[in-house]
């Protein structure tokens, strides 16, 4: 549906938001429902006793398979489970649904993604609640928790309508 442009990259290479190393200090200023990206956020949130509503991973870190210890704790995440199928540098129509579903569902949710996960913050901060947190990993840094404002969601819809593809059809897919 979409994918990144080699222009658009260097726009991700700084934090979204405040970069945290201790899990206990980003809880404390992460509002809920939380939306984790990535194998290692998840996993330390859980770690950390928190469930985190939506969970969206793919089985690496850093592009390198997640440690067995990490792949097993994160077996049983979630009430649900969906599998999604998402290649590098894209945003598939299959993921931005699956994320708007999951967002909305009670129950919390693991989306396992075949492929890749990286770009899953543009649409899990435009389709969270306002006033909820995405939690994603800056590599070999930490993690980012980025607030939902208004301003959040603007920033996002504007890289995102800067992505090869229909941004129209997956604004649409993601309900904004």
């Amino acid at each position: 549906m979409l994918t990144l442009p080699p222009e658009l990259r260097e726009a991700f290479k700084e934090p979204f938001g405040p970069l945290f190393t201790d899990v206990e200090s980003l809880l404390a200023e992460a509002e809920e429902p939380i939306i984790a990206v990535g194998d290692m956020v998840t996993y330390h949130l859980r770690e950390a006793g928190h469930e985190p509503h939506v969970s969206v991973v793919d089985g690496l870190t850093e592009r390198a398979a997640i440690p067995e210890e990490v792949r097993a704790a994160l077996e049983d995440a979630g009430e649900h489970r969906t599998e999604v199928v998402n290649e590098p540098a894209e945003l598939s129509r299959e993921l931005l649904l699956a994320l708007r579903e999951a967002v909305d569902a009670e129950a919390d949710t693991l989306l396992v993604v075949e492929g890749e996960e990286d770009l899953a913050t543009l649409p899990a901060v435009l389709a969270a609640p306002l006033g909820g947190s995405v939690v994603y990993g800056q590599p070999g840094e930490g993690m980012v928790l980025i607030e939902v404002t208004e301003a959040a969601r603007a920033e996002m819809r504007d890289l995102l309508v800067r992505f090869d593809g229909d941004a129209d059809a997956a604004l649409a897919a993601l309900g904004v």
